[in-house]
Parts: C-alpha cells; structure tokens; sequence
C-alpha cells in the first residue's frame, strides 16, 4: 500500500440518534446494565447473551441481529444531515440515498459495557457493526461491510497507518480471482492499482491493521457502494460508509487497538 500519502483531516459534527430502552429490557438482560448508573438510555434492545469471542479481554456484549424498519420519521431531519454532502474534500462526496440501506446499520450512540479502553474499535463481523468504545458504557455504532463466506478473521490488530483518499492495490491473489481488475489498474508510484478518488474501492479513508510487524492486508475503510453496508460482500476488509468512516477516522489515531470478534 502507499504509505506515504499526506493524511488529511476533516471536523465533521456527529449527530447521534439515541435508542430508548425499555425497563424490561433491563429486567430480562439485567447483566448487561450492571456498572451504568441512572436509567438505562441508549441501551439497545433486547440484547442476547454473548456468543463465545475472539481471544480478547471481554469487548462487550453482541447484539441481536437488526430488523429492518423504517426510518423514524422524527430522526430523518438528523440523519440527512448526517449523511449529507460533505463539502471541501479533494473529491466529491455525495449524499447518501438513506432509503438503500438498512437504518439499523445507521450511525448512532449506544450502551455498550465492555471492559476494553476508550478508543478502541470493536468489530462484530457477525451482526455487521462497528464500535468506537467511548467509555462509561457509552459507543459509537457504525453498520459495516464484512468479509464474504471463506474471507472473514478475526483476532487483536492495531491501526499502523491512516490514509485519506487512499490508493488501492489489490494483491495479486484477488486480481487471479477477478482478472476483469486488470481494466481498472494503472501504474502508480507504489505499483499497480487504482488511484485515490471516486472510483477507488477504498472511498475517502482507509485505516491499515497490522497484527506486530505484520500488516494482515486488511483495512478499515470508505466504500464507492453503500447499499452493501450490513451485508457480507468484501474479500475481508471493514467497509464503511464514506461519511461514517470520515468520523471514525477522525476520532482514531494511529496506534488504536482493534478488537474483530468471531462472525459465531
């Protein structure tokens, strides 16, 4: 990958939409609102028992899976702010078309009690979300793109290297899988690929997981298709939408620690 891309920083303002959690949520699954003081908001519900984890120290309960509904009709004015057009970038970033993606897998605050630091991100391939531990029992949830069947992971990896508008180079492996990639590489300053931009599979950020002095070929990143968002589609990487990954970006320095829980 290139490394030696200038990264770029973007204030963007997060608008958080709330859930509400019911007193009986708390009764039915009273472990996961142990330690949170005063009533329960933002607890999202019902929760499930955890499933057995990666090897890491007890990131935080999974959620049931998200059913899709429509969109609350008193949350549409924030989430069309939140996923507007974002203006001063290198390259345009369009609004999201919010009716192509699940509003479960919309950016929001949630309860999540985990014993890992503020700061680090959780991933929970199997109910496609991400989480940015914000601490008292506090996260950021995020609707994610993961790795299709035969391309997950899962394990501790940390954030080596954060790019804005990144160039892509697929390894060689997935250009003999798809070799209709070829029409899209050019020669760039690393070797063959595909320049940063509104064509680039990687969208507007990508963040690089390294596992020691190994880089897994995995990233956190934008996509170009945000109706895959919630789906199992990638050849194993994270994909965000461009205006989320923008924020979590922003919110994530180099060094983080990234948790990617087991998909069962």
């Amino acid at each position: 990958m290139n490394h030696r891309i200038l990264l770029a920083s973007v204030g963007l303002v997060a608008l958080f939409a709330v859930d509400a959690a019911s007193a009986q949520d708390c009764n039915r699954y009273q472990w996961a609102c142990q330690g949170w003081s005063g009533s329960p908001r933002g607890l999202i519900g019902p929760l499930v028992a955890p499933r057995q984890m990666a090897p890491a120290p007890e990131p935080g309960p999974y959620e049931a899976p998200v059913q899709r509904t429509a969109l609350d009709p008193t949350l549409g004015a924030q989430y069309t702010r939140m996923y507007s057009a974002v203006r001063g970038e290198p390259f345009a970033v369009p609004a999201v078309n919010l009716a192509e993606i699940d509003p479960g897998y919309l950016r929001k605050e949630v309860y999540y009690p985990t014993r890992e630091a503020p700061g680090t991100i959780v991933i929970d391939p199997y109910n496609h979300f991400l989480y940015f531990v914000e601490g008292n029992g506090r996260a950021i949830r995020y609707g994610v793109g993961v790795g299709r069947e035969g391309f997950g992971w899962s394990g501790v990896a940390e954030i080596r290297d954060k790019q804005a508008w990144p160039d892509w180079y697929p390894p060689k492996e997935m250009i003999q899988r798809q070799p209709e990639l070829r029409r899209q590489l050019s020669e760039l300053r690393s070797g063959v690929g595909v320049p940063g931009g509104t064509r680039n599979p990687l969208g507007a950020r990508a963040m690089y997981l390294w596992q020691g002095n190994k880089d897994t070929l995995f990233r956190i990143h934008g996509t170009i298709e945000p109706w895959t968002i919630g789906k199992s589609v990638s050849s194993g990487c994270i994909r965000m939408i461009n205006q989320d990954v923008m924020d979590l970006y922003d919110r994530t320095p180099v060094g983080a620690k990234v948790v990617v829980l087991s998909s069962r």
